[in-house]
């Protein structure tokens, strides 16, 4: 039948193309396949039937299609429309294949429009063609299309399935599912290959992997297909144990598939399967491959086998800047940051240039050195390398800045950046978490909100701390309330940081209410909050904290387990302290830090044997520890072994703090060692060079006013570097207390009732001075000033533990649950007091 393509435009577009048939270079045309030779007779002559010259034609327009030749293929159409050759089917899809591979969509469409019959190969040829222009709607209506028009074919399942994959279309490609399994088309090639691919992607991976084990044969297209799918969704052990269940040695010594499941390796850290792939690599010659030799390196890293990463490295000749950079991250990774430097420069001396992802990893080597010069020299190296204004590089770079501690360095960079992004802010927060620079943090987190920059988790997480620094409460909860409105409240590292941030402003009641609500609560979250209830003195709570720690299978740390030995000394709760050593001992946690915490927790409960025994088992002696044992042997009144201490901690060549000279003169006033106290209150100055602070003057104080030295305490007081506080004076009432030195005493009441006007124990010291005197009028006017300022004596407090539990009594306190019981048994044990002193004095 003759063409019945007469569109005029359609001709005319065609038809001047015809001359470019005859000049192609490209098209193998002979005397017998020449155009003229294809043109038809006259008019007046019968119609060139389809014949050698027609399979001819075919033959052209496939060489076209494969050569690329669009123009010489539009001449061949023009000559069948223009001369109206009889053609058959096979013909029309030539021509619609030609167009669809070319790129020519329009004119496939209106070639199969004006098909007088349309076969499988037609509709599959222009559906594909629309899937690979991105336009998978048309593509999926045409398939529809062809199913009712009758037409089934496996390749149309196949082309469909693909479609489906692109644009993620579960439910159409479940329908051509069902088709192929009607059609008993499922065990084909492409039709599984293709059906695994979609649930792949679909993140279906239980059905991908029920078709793929359906398949009659595997094959390495749908196996790479699964794998990946395991990848993407982290379920790397099914892919060693899919890997382990093949048997076809050739799919398992595929380069990509022996990727994927490398990867695999490092993601589980499977040291041990790692391995043994490696030895299957090495077996058939695959280890030198430059992706696989890479996936190696960066597996041994991950698992700490430096040394054999470094093996794997050294047998490659001549490794490429990929590979150059896998072993510079794996010492990187490693904590071998001066062996990294030294490879970084010996690839530039091998003529290896830089790129960026090298250069990023070698920025971030620079900024666990703490080394600004050496940074400096590394971004020099990336002016010359003329990547800098690059963004990844940039912020490598103000990172390496921060880091190191050159704080000015990184401002200057970050305002010489051209572009910035959400990492380019968080990088500059980084260095305002500590320091004189916290207050700036707030500031540059202020910034991002008014530049219109959507801060993420690590932008929260580094102002919080920047305000835990600085004790900025206020701002927190300001803080807080951006978290919530952009619903990250959820987030275990955000979370842990607001804790972190209450608990160091005493607010430990938000604090519990975020850590309440913390999902994955880690060790660091759980010592935070523990010794927040230790410095507001609840020790109780503290304890509990730590049992349902226990209880959670959480493995405590040394500031966990310290924070509770310093409740159980606060308590004098000398069970639960032992049970807490056991667990030291057990967890292996029995460092100087805690061996300090175990010292001060026996010794405040007054085993002072067991806390020599601790000290004398350890095997450090740190300054934290030397000054525990000084303290413990200071309280308890031994003086002289406290000073032997201390010179027995200088001998060791541990020099001396502020604390420890607390220590020291407390023990000296404790025991009146007067001259001893007067040494050793010159040497910390003037040997030492400690500045005194307040403590040590209230000491040195405590010294001379039980020394009786008045006239020296007023000189000391009155040539104090720094304002005397309220301790001061406090200490210096007690002392006129004890030598009934009113005149002295009055004055330091008057000091302290103008620093501390609610305070009782001015009030109390000054009225027992009067009381000792036999001033009873004077007592009673404190009594009456101190009603009528609304003071109130503190009530006395008393506690014993029972059964685990420590239950605290006050003064005057029935708010006991089991006070009417202890009430009786108190009036008992009264009554039989008596009646047993009764007995005695008649026995008498």
């Amino acid at each position: 039948m003759a063409s019945r393509l007469t569109e005029l435009n359609f001709c005319s577009s065609l038809k001047s193309q015809e001359t470019h048939l005859r000049y192609d270079k490209n098209l193998p045309l002979s005397s017998s396949s020449s155009p003229a030779s294809l043109a038809v007779k006259p008019k007046e002559e019968a119609p060139l039937p389809a014949s050698t010259g027609i399979r001819n034609l075919s033959v052209l327009l496939k060489d076209c299609t494969s050569k690329g030749s669009l123009l010489p293929g539009k001449a061949i159409h023009a000559m069948l429309i223009r001369n109206r050759i009889e053609t058959d089917i096979h013909i029309w899809d030539c021509i619609i294949e030609m167009y669809v591979k070319l790129g020519s969509l329009n004119y496939a469409r209106r070639v199969f429009d004006e098909m007088p019959q349309k076969d499988a190969v037609s509709w599959t040829s222009l559906a594909s063609g629309y899937a690979a222009g991105t336009d998978d709607e048309e593509s999926l209506w045409l398939l529809c299309a062809m199913q009712r028009e009758g037409i089934h074919d496996g390749f149309a399942i196949s082309a469909g399935l693909k479609t489906c994959s692109s644009c993620l279309n579960l439910d159409f490609g479940r329908q051509l599912h069902g088709q192929a399994i009607k059609m008993q088309l499922f065990s084909d090639f492409y039709i599984g290959s293709g059906l695994v691919d979609l649930y792949v992607k679909c993140g279906e991976t239980e059905q991908a992997e029920r078709a793929f084990l359906s398949l009659p044969r595997y094959n390495v297209v749908s196996l790479n297909a699964l794998l990946n799918g395991y990848a993407r969704t982290y379920a790397e052990s099914k892919v060693l144990r899919l890997f382990q269940q093949l048997e076809d040695d050739e799919m398992r010594l595929n380069e990509f598939l022996l990727s994927i499941v490398l990867r695999s390796c490092t993601v589980l850290k499977a040291e041990k399967e790692g391995r043994a792939l490696h030895c299957l690599m090495i077996k058939v010659g695959l280890e030198l491959d430059g992706v696989l030799a890479c996936n190696l390196i960066d597996l041994y890293a991950k698992c700490g086998c430096f040394g054999n990463a470094s093996k794997v490295f050294y047998k490659i000749k001549n490794p490429d800047l990929v590979i150059w950079s896998s072993m510079i991250s794996c010492l990187d990774q490693q904590g071998l940051y001066k062996d990294a430097v030294q490879l970084f420069n010996s690839m530039r001396r091998s003529g290896i240039k830089a790129n960026q992802v090298t250069l990023a990893t070698v920025a971030s080597v620079a900024s666990e050195f703490g080394d600004s010069r050496f940074a400096a020299s590394i971004h020099s190296c990336i002016i010359k390398s003329g990547l800098e204004g690059e963004l990844p590089i940039d912020n490598a770079v103000l990172d390496m800045y921060m880091r190191n501690g050159a704080i000015q360095d990184g401002c200057i960079f970050f305002d010489y950046m051209k572009n910035h992004d959400v990492i380019s802010w968080n990088g500059l927060l980084s260095g305002f978490h500590s320091g004189d620079y916290c207050r700036e943090g707030l500031r540059v987190f202020g910034k991002i909100l008014m530049e219109n920059f959507s801060p993420n988790k690590y932008s929260f997480i580094s102002v919080l701390r920047s305000c835990t620094s600085l004790t900025e409460a206020r701002y927190g909860s300001q803080v807080h309330a951006q978290i919530l409105k952009r619903n990250l409240g959820e987030d275990s590292c955000i979370g842990k940081a607001l804790v972190d941030m209450y608990v160091n402003c005493r607010l430990l009641r938000e604090g519990f209410l975020v850590f309440d609500k913390v999902r994955e609560r880690d060790v660091f979250s759980w010592s935070v909050i523990i010794s927040g209830f230790v410095k507001e003195d609840l020790g109780e709570d503290a304890i509990k904290c730590y049992r349902q720690m226990l209880q959670e299978g959480v493995e405590p740390n040394e500031f966990a387990l310290a924070s509770c030995l310093k409740a159980c000394s606060d308590l004098a709760s000398l069970d639960t302290g032992k049970q807490l050593h056991s667990c030291s001992i057990k967890s292996g946690l029995s460092n100087a830090f805690v061996s300090s915490s175990l010292v001060n927790m026996y010794v405040k409960c007054g085993c002072l044997n067991d806390g020599e025994a601790i000290f004398s088992g350890s095997d450090s002696h740190d300054l934290v520890l030397w000054n525990t044992i000084i303290f413990s042997y200071s309280q308890h009144g031994y003086a002289e072994k406290a000073l032997e201490m201390f010179e027995k901690m200088i001998g060791e060549g541990v020099r001396p703090d502020q604390l420890t000279f607390v220590g020291v003169l407390s023990a000296c006033g404790h025991a009146g060692l007067l001259e001893e106290g007067k040494k050793h209150f010159e040497a910390m100055s003037q040997v030492y060079r400690i500045t005194p602070t307040i403590k040590h003057y209230q000491c040195m104080i405590s010294i001379l006013g039980r020394a009786g030295k008045h006239r020296e305490v007023e000189y000391l007081i009155d040539n104090m570097k720094i304002t005397p506080d309220s301790l001061i004076w406090q200490t210096v009432l007690a002392a006129c207390r004890v030598h009934g030195n009113l005149e002295l005493g009055e004055r330091a009441a008057e000091r302290l009732f103008k620093l501390e006007p609610n305070s009782d124990a001015g009030y109390i010291m000054l009225s027992n001075i009067y009381a000792n005197l036999r001033r009873w009028d004077d007592v009673a006017r404190v009594r009456k000033l101190m009603a009528s300022c609304g003071v109130k004596k503190e009530p006395g407090c008393s506690w014993i533990q029972v059964n685990g539990q420590v239950h605290v009594f006050l003064t005057k306190d029935i708010s006991h649950p089991m006070f009417e019981e202890l009430s009786l048994q108190l009036h008992c044990l009264k009554q039989h007091m008596m009646q047993t002193c009764h007995n005695l004095t008649l026995e008498s």
